[in-house]
């Protein structure tokens, strides 16, 4: 648990496409590494080293440095067992805990449930993008879906949609289309209950631009804006402890090189501007932001980029994360590949538990559906 006495925070960033751990973190002495990425390696040279093994991503600089600051931890062969190598299933697995069903309950939504179990404050839970991603669905728990926090989110940039009488009837069309097919099932309840909380959500969120200043120049790209959005929210204390947002696609079949240093330039930056914007403000102690993506790429390169894999990378950034690297780096060697792929050899539910239980000070057990090995990160 936390030692500081703010309530703890939580910021997911989803690295949505399957982002390739050979080229974030890199094994760069490594012959097997060379022989199988003959067209996609980075050059040793330009590896930023964290030791004889392993360096950066050359575009990763923001993230090497908080990682000097002892400020970032790397969790090395994340995943699960019998990968599908499928972004839809994947994601929900990572999604709902629930690798030999599909579930319907997101961890996240089992988080917000417990920290509020009222639901009193619609605000505990917000993503910053379209859509309400399935790790945050819960029947019943609120959460505040924001695809722009300028423009103030939820429903407001739908052509008509002008003010709280124009919302109030797009709810009541909603509610009549869906009314003959599922009368009063689970999607009536979400509209009638949960997209009330929702909009009242995005009433409360507006202000949070309008209270905030700051020194640091973001980049004009999708997640420094997402990121600067959850530095707002964060910042005018409304009370939110579980933030979300993803960036992508990390799905680099071709042209994986320049698609993958973009990538990384934009989340380096964007990480970097935030950590700085929370320090500026003396708001950092007690956040942490959490990466991850659904399963990692394929050892060997298919020419211009990379296939679907499976044991992948994760990380976790911020002021009272115990920086370092846990869990081997999974074996490059042949005869240790799992079809070609990395071998997973950390179950992501024990990296869900560390966070709930040592962060979040609640019992992980009934969120991720069992017991499995924490990592003593926070």
């Amino acid at each position: 648990m936390t030692s500081t006495k703010k309530d703890p925070v939580v910021v997911v960033l989803q690295l949505s496409g399957a982002n390739d751990p050979l080229n974030t973190i890199i094994p760069y002495t490594n012959p097997h590494y060379r022989d199988n990425r003959p067209k996609v390696g980075i050059p040793e040279d330009q590896v930023i080293p964290i030791n004889d093994d392993l360096g950066f991503n050359p575009n990763m600089g923001p993230v090497q440095k908080l990682y000097q600051e002892g400020k970032v931890a790397i969790i090395h062969g994340i995943g699960y067992d019998n990968s599908p190598r499928s972004h839809f299933r994947s994601m929900d697995i990572w999604h709902t805990c629930e690798p030999e069903k599909v579930g319907t309950e997101g961890w996240l939504g089992k988080v917000i449930r417990d920290l509020d179990p009222t639901g009193e404050n619609v605000l505990t839970g917000v993503n910053f993008g379209q859509g309400l991603p399935r790790a945050l669905a819960l029947r019943g728990v609120p959460v505040t879906s924001v695809s722009d926090l300028a423009s103030y989110g939820v429903l407001s940039d739908v052509p008509g949609i002008n003010n709280e009488r124009d919302r109030d009837r797009m709810l009541d069309l909603f509610s009549r289309i869906y009314a003959p097919t599922i009368g009063t099932g689970p999607v009536m309840d979400y509209l009638s209950h949960t997209g009330r909380n929702v909009l009242d959500g995005a009433d409360v969120i507006r202000v949070a631009p309008e209270t905030y200043s700051s020194t640091i120049e973001y980049a004009d790209t999708p997640i420094a804006r997402s990121l600067k959005s959850v530095a707002q929210v964060h910042l005018a204390n409304l009370g939110t402890k579980i933030f979300y947002t993803q960036h992508g696609s990390f799905d680099t079949h071709f042209n994986q090189l320049p698609q993958h240093t973009k990538l990384w330039t934009d989340v380096g930056r964007a990480i970097g501007d935030f950590y700085s914007d929370l320090r500026e403000h003396n708001a950092s102690d007690n956040l942490i932001m959490v990466l991850f993506t659904e399963f990692g790429r394929r050892v060997k390169d298919n020419g211009t980029g990379t296939d679907h894999g499976a044991g992948g990378i994760a990380f976790v950034i911020g002021d009272q994360v115990k920086g370092g690297m846990y869990n081997d780096y999974p074996s490059l060697k042949p005869a240790d590949l799992t079809q070609g792929d990395l071998a997973p050899n950390y179950d992501f539910r024990g990296f869900y538990s560390s966070i709930v239980d040592k962060w979040l000070g609640l019992d992980p057990v009934p969120i991720v559906g069992g017991t499995f090995e924490q990592l003593n990160f926070v």
